[in-house]
């Protein structure tokens, strides 16, 4: 495992301010543009662990637990889950927090699967990832179940 590299090393946080352009007509932040923060962190989190452009190939799913409300700041928390061959699942767990009173909830989670590409857009080999911590083992567990789903949906689109 020579391009190995440990969770911990390619782990990104992202902070945002939700301004008035961010959130709907009742001031709470678009889930639109929760998708889009959610991406751009997840791949900043894949380019950071391969070392490669990274491209985003799916996203399995983005629960929305609880809003987040205009002036709150958002912090987003990506790392990459488990390594396949070209592709990795990075999980991003996302965070509201009033600046009024200081309380943090966890709002939003999401799993995105990313293909490494070289300069012409073809698949290559992504770094091997080395789970170490009891709660990385278990979303790299989790990951690979998540991705036997994802190709059973997809046998079955076809």
């Amino acid at each position: 495992m020579a391009n190995a590299k440990k969770v911990i090393e390619s782990v990104i946080t992202k902070t945002e301010l939700v301004l008035p352009n961010n959130t709907n007509h009742i001031g709470k932040l678009l889930g639109g543009q929760m998708m889009n923060w959610i991406d751009i962190c997840a791949t900043i989190c894949a380019a950071k662990h391969s070392n490669k452009v990274c491209v985003t190939a799916s996203v399995d799913r983005i629960d929305f637990h609880h809003s987040i409300d205009l002036g709150d700041a958002v912090s987003l928390v990506a790392s990459v889950n488990r390594v396949f061959n070209t592709s990795m699942e990075i999980g991003v767990k996302v965070y509201g927090e009033s600046l009024k009173d200081g309380t943090r909830t966890h709002t939003n989670t999401a799993y995105l699967t990313f293909v490494c590409v070289d300069n012409n857009g073809k698949p290559i080999k992504a770094n091997e990832v080395i789970p170490e911590t009891e709660d990385e083992k278990r979303r790299y567990i989790q990951a690979l179940q998540r991705r036997d789903d994802r190709l059973k949906n997809r046998s079955k689109e076809n």
